[in-house]
């Protein structure tokens, strides 16, 4: 659009104005594309009309741009117009920015360049430490809690600093929406998933700016975010409610709730007794080993924390990651327990709240390493139960406090029975991702009361359970399975109706009975839930069955279908079937994957695989090369490796629905 046509548009500019602006732009559009991205217009017009961020954030949602969400000259002078005349939703933002740069007090804060606090659609109301985003209407507005904002931009700014790729974007400002806005295009996102959980994702199958790709377009943002999503899956996540689509539109309320679970995985899984032998010092008398390790991770913490507040004499125990821990009585006692030369009892004298906080938090900032993290002194006596729990897990995985174990004991714990470990991770995926309720978290344990199983059934095959059969648990039970309160009798009843809905259903249920189930036994009990997940999976390609003239898609069908799409990619490997061998290798997956999309496979990147090393670097490539195309994978490299037949087969199942799907 020429000078004279913007001026026309724009009656309020003068020619020199129209003139200046449109020379702004050029020197913004460096490779004379005719457009800029979001982020580059947002941080020109945010100096020039020196607005906060989120000010001119909102503004920019308010000019119509296209689909691609590309910014050209005309939506340029729009934006910049809109930011002069100042619409109402901005002049909220605005309102939100000046009372950010107040503390509670009445002091300055420390950076009111930055201090915005409502963003999006519609506007934003902030109140009480919460900013509600969104449309105009209820319905389309959600709320997004300040204080966990605040904690997890922090997160992401102290474990990505330096990354390669992104790097130069850090740190995001912890008062503003700018690190939703740079997580459009799942790099950040994916380095966290990498962060929390190594090796993931091989970022290698990353889109990146440079290189053979100038710059990032929405089809690229969508090939990283769906590798965000699956992986997500892939490490228990629950996704049911974000898909990649989400992310690009930065629906801020589902990206924190994604990094928040990302973050909570990270946490969580280093409360492992593998990596902590030493947590064997907190089983009760009478507990076995293996009923402690049912606990859920956050049980875990719990008994640890009381287990050092019992040590120490304390009269008060916490049941919980709120109420029981925000006067920071509790806290105060626990760092003096693990290091009691630094963290003195002290604040349990002072008699504000948010003194002793602070007090309790410079403590965890002493120690070393420090782990003044996740919370402040306001979000701490608010008993925010995210943030607390995530405090209280970081301070674990760096000071556990707890006494080496005896080499009796290293015994009983390398002794420890880990049959169907594997299998057991991928189902337990596999169920949370139908939406059990409650989820699952020690997978045989919970399936002993059939409560799970059935659900799962009803799912799978709609309609298949007559939910007035069946038994359900008390109302006020804590719900871990039979210990809440349910009988054996009454469980092995759901368990048996479970049983018998997969026989009516073909499944090869010979010598299964419900009670074995409900005793545990771990055979039996995969037997079960691979057959009702392998019905899964042949639900997803009935289209293709009936294309065929088959009932479902059989073993020997993934297998042909597997080796006719290798050769569609001009490659020659070959099965027999889930159980060959060659598969270990990693090179066929990558074949197939080839076969399905040629140009996702960089033949440079792949090894021959007759080394572990190699075997294991091919598995890696493959799951996420699959997951960029958009296919489930629950597996890990290991299960590739190891040759796990069952499991192998539900990544070509996962792969043939994607390629129906394309």
């Amino acid at each position: 659009m020429n000078v004279l046509k913007l001026q026309k548009k724009y009656p309020q500019f003068p020619q020199a104005e129209i003139y200046g602006l449109s020379d702004a732009f050029r020197k913004l559009d460096v490779d004379d594309k005719g457009y800029v991205d979001e982020g580059t217009a947002i941080k020109s017009a945010q100096n020039s009309e020196r607005q906060p961020y989120d000010v001119v954030r909102q503004a920019l949602k308010e000019v119509e741009l296209d689909s691609s969400r590309r910014v050209e000259l005309d939506d340029y002078v729009d934006l910049i117009a809109r930011l002069r005349q100042s619409s109402p939703a901005q002049q909220r933002t605005r309102g939100f920015s000046n009372a950010a740069q107040k503390t509670g007090d009445g002091a300055a804060a420390p950076s009111p360049s930055h201090a915005s606090r409502g963003s999006v659609g519609g506007g934003a109301q902030a109140r009480a430490g919460r900013i509600t985003v969104g449309g105009s209407t209820a319905s389309s507005q959600h709320t997004i809690n300040e204080d966990e904002r605040t904690a997890f931009t922090s997160h992401i700014n102290a474990v990505l600093a330096g990354d390669p790729d992104i790097g130069h974007l850090l740190p995001f400002p912890l008062d503003t929406f700018e690190m939703f806005d740079s997580c459009r295009d799942g790099l950040v996102l994916a380095k966290l998933i990498n962060d929390s959980v190594p090796d993931t994702i091989d970022e290698r199958v990353l889109n990146r700016p440079g290189g053979k790709i100038k710059s990032l377009n929405n089809f690229h943002f969508t090939e990283n975010n769906n590798i965000v999503i699956e992986s997500a899956k892939g490490i228990g996540c629950s996704v049911v409610n974000i898909g990649a689509g989400d992310i690009i539109e930065v629906r801020e309320h589902l990206i924190l709730g994604l990094i928040w679970q990302v973050i909570r995985r990270g946490l969580l899984g280093k409360i492992d007794i593998k990596l902590h032998p030493e947590l064997y010092r907190l089983l009760e008398d009478g507990e076995t080993l293996e009923q402690f390790l049912r606990l859920p991770p956050e049980q875990i913490l719990l008994r640890w924390f009381n287990y050092h507040l019992k040590n120490s004499g304390w009269h008060r125990r916490v049941q919980n990651f709120s109420n029981d821990v925000k006067d920071s009585e509790n806290y105060t006692v626990l760092l003096n327990q693990l290091a009691p030369q630094i963290c003195s009892k002290a604040p349990l004298q002072t008699s504000n709240l948010e003194q002793r906080a602070e007090q309790v938090l410079q403590n965890a900032d002493a120690l070393d390493p420090p782990c003044r993290k996740f919370l402040t002194p306001k979000s701490l006596c608010a008993g925010n139960p995210k943030l607390n729990l995530a405090f209280v897990a970081n301070l674990f995985n760096n000071h556990p406090g707890l006494d080496p174990i005896t080499e009796e004991e290293k015994a009983e714990i390398e002794d420890f029975d880990a049959e169907g470990e594997r299998e057991a991770r991928v189902f337990t995926l596999w169920l949370n991702s139908l939406d059990v309720k409650p989820a699952v978290v020690s997978f045989f344990e919970d399936l002993k009361d059939g409560i799970v199983l059935l659900q799962a059934f009803d799912k799978v095959i709609p309609g298949s359970v007559n939910w007035r059969h069946t038994n359900k648990p008390p109302a006020n039970a804590a719900y871990l399975t039979i210990k809440s309160g349910m009988s054996r009798f009454k469980a092995v009843e759901n368990t048996n109706y479970a049983v018998e809905i997969g026989k009516q259903n073909k499944f090869s249920l010979v010598g299964i009975q419900g009670a074995d189930i409900t005793d545990g036994q771990k055979t039996l009990t995969l037997g079960l839930v691979w057959q009702l997940m392998r019905r899964d999976i042949t639900n997803t390609l009935q289209g293709l069955a009936q294309r065929l003239g088959k009932r479902e898609i059989t073993d020997s069908d993934m297998v042909k279908w597997a080796n006719d799409t290798v050769k569609k990619g001009g490659r020659s490997s070959a099965i027999r079937s889930f159980k060959d061998p060659q598969l270990a290798s990693g090179v066929f997956l990558l074949d197939v994957l080839n076969g399905i999309k040629t140009e996702y496979v960089d033949y440079d990147l792949v090894y021959s695989g007759r080394t572990d090393e190699e075997a294991y670097a091919n598995a890696k490539l493959s799951i996420s090369i699959a997951r960029k195309l958009g296919a489930t994978i629950y597996l890990v490299p290991e299960d590739i490796t190891s040759l796990r037949s069952r499991l192998i087969m539900t990544f070509i199942g996962s792969l043939m629905a994607t390629a129906e799907r394309r």
